[in-house]
């Protein structure tokens, strides 16, 4: 009888087959692992502040989990191709409603609406790169520190020119 042959047609050192021992003895190694590593409690599903505004969302708990992204591309796509706006998917009707009462955000702490989940779930959002993460009206209550700023800096550049173009500079 003719010893076992390797997937290239050569024959393993020694003509046998060599044993790793156990069948699955890594795989069950593994899943042990993760079993305690659940069983710990270190990804422990993360706990959301309810909305603030409104008896239930506009979607099913289950759909929005499940279809929020695909829900707000959507929206998004017919707010900048066909100019449609009030769209019952908004990210703006998201943020209204889902501002955590601490913070004032859906984003600011870890412990906010969109953040909880997104890190639960090791997700990088990047929606907030350029939109607001508070509701329109606590942006307009609180100044804007962008204004601050450049309020601040037109002052500080139009100080040194006018005590330079004086005469009572000091020598």
């Amino acid at each position: 009888m003719a010893p076992p042959r390797s997937a290239f047609g050569a024959s393993p050192p020694g003509g046998q087959r060599q044993r790793t021992g156990r069948a699955g003895s890594a795989a069950s190694a593994w899943l042990g692992a993760l079993a305690v590593v659940l069983a710990s409690g270190v990804f422990a599903a993360p706990v959301i502040e309810r909305a603030a505004k409104g008896e239930r969302c506009v979607e099913e708990t289950a759909s929005m989990r499940r279809n929020h992204m695909r829900f707000l591309e959507h929206t998004r796509d017919a707010t900048v191709r066909g100019g449609i706006r009030g769209n019952k998917h908004s990210l703006k009707g998201c943020i209204d409603c889902h501002a955590s009462r601490a913070t004032g955000s859906v984003a600011q702490a870890s412990g906010d609406f969109c953040v909880a989940c997104h890190a639960y779930t090791a997700v990088k959002i990047d929606c907030f790169d350029c939109h607001a993460t508070k509701p329109a009206a606590a942006v307009a209550a609180a100044p804007s520190a962008a204004a601050a700023t450049v309020s601040t800096a037109a002052s500080a550049a139009s100080a040194p020119a006018a005590s330079a173009s004086s005469p009572e500079a000091p020598k």
